[in-house]
């Protein structure tokens, strides 16, 4: 199958699988119709096994559990002929070094976020999310359908990566603060974990930004070497009890309104693989896309009232000048990256044509429907 033909392919099945995942659920009690002409093509491959690394901790059964139901498919679907074992953060390499195992060969592939490592690449960004950026809708429409996975398959190309998208969170929270935030001044001087460009537009508007992994935040966070991080939503946040040492949660997450997750995987073991396995892996794949986002959407909104009612939490907004600040400071730090990096322009003129093309649309006929439907069953949760 060549180049143009997997991703032909690659696009369908994500959109189908997305779909599936959205109306049917993708659960683990059935197998979506997308994968069944794969299941009989890939089950008389060879026996193979591999080793996927995750940026996350075990614990948190959506995000690092997408990678061991994708491995669990891989291998129903090849009679257990290709098997792959699944390492959490820390178990071979740290959470932020998922990508440097893959191109080191210590693993085949790795479950992360292109975002963590914009220090390869700065275009890496747009693999995960950008300040501002697209909804989950919105990335995976541009990633299929836009050019962008064509543009950031040759951003990984470099590293020996090839890109699956994998999973998607949904738009994020805006993270948890020792004490409020109530101004753009309140900022200054912050100590706040948050990874990426994100972290970037903090900085500039006055935090102290640092990177941790999963694993590495409560205890940062418990002896107060930082006063606030972000993480992905109430469900996570609620497993990992960021709650129990900063209670102000914060929204809206606009540094990651809709964060695709990776699965980077080894281009030379990719290749090594027969046809088969590779259509099955970009299918499974596929399938989990759908399914991560399908699940948090199930469980961020109990979560959220738990944390709320039963924890105490103060749900907080941003104030006005916040956002306004990080609107132009994220415009403005896109541009002058764009202005000395070649890679980084290719993607970005790309991913900001589709943004200005999707926003105006999104806050057409949607955006009147949310504002005055999601208004008729009023929510207690936000603090004044």
């Amino acid at each position: 199958m060549d180049r143009v033909d997997r991703r032909e392919f690659l696009k369908k099945a994500t959109v189908s699988a997305a779909g599936a995942g959205l109306l049917a659920g993708c659960g683990d009690g059935g197998a979506p119709a997308v994968v069944a002409s794969a299941e009989a093509a890939a089950v008389q491959g060879p026996e193979i096994q591999w080793r996927i690394a995750t940026s996350f901790p075990p614990s948190l059964d959506i995000l690092h559990g997408s990678a061991e139901r994708m491995a669990a498919r891989v291998e129903e679907l090849t009679g257990g002929r290709f098997r792959i074992r699944v390492y959490a953060a820390n178990e071979i390499v740290p959470a932020l070094q998922v990508m440097d195992a893959v191109q080191q060969g210590t693993v085949q592939a790795g479950l992360t976020g292109g975002y963590y490592y914009i220090g390869k690449s700065p275009a890496l960004a747009f693999d995960s999310t950008v300040p501002f950026g697209l909804t989950a809708r919105q990335q995976v429409a541009w990633l299929m359908h836009g050019g962008g996975l064509e543009l950031l398959e040759g951003v990984y190309s470099d590293f020996g990566i090839l890109p699956l998208p994998c999973g998607n969170t949904g738009a994020q929270m805006g993270g948890w603060f020792r004490e409020p935030v109530g101004s753009l001044a309140d900022l200054s001087g912050l100590r706040m974990r948050i990874p990426g460009i994100g972290g970037e537009i903090m900085t500039r508007l006055g935090a102290s930004v640092q990177v941790l992994g999963g694993p590495e935040i409560y205890p940062a966070l418990e002896r107060g070497a930082i006063d606030a991080t972000e993480w992905v939503g109430p469900y996570d946040d609620e497993k990992l009890g960021f709650h129990e040492i900063a209670p102000n949660y914060y929204l809206p997450g606009w540094w990651e309104p809709g964060l695709s997750a990776t699965l980077q995987v080894s281009q030379a073991a990719f290749d090594e693989l027969p046809t088969s396995y590779q259509a099955l892996l970009r299918t499974v794949c596929a399938e989990s896309y759908g399914d991560m986002l399908a699940r948090y959407d199930a469980e961020n909104p109990k979560a959220l009232s738990r944390l709320v009612n039963d924890h105490g939490v103060q749900l907080r907004a941003f104030s006005e000048d916040i956002l306004q600040a990080a609107w132009r400071e994220s415009n403005a730090y896109l541009e002058e990256i764009a202005a000395g990096d070649a890679t980084f322009r290719t993607v970005y003129d790309s991913w900001r044509a589709f943004r200005e093309t999707a926003f105006p649309y999104f806050a057409g006929n949607e955006q009147h429907y949310a504002d005055f439907a999601f208004r008729q069953i009023p929510s207690s949760l936000l603090s004044d």
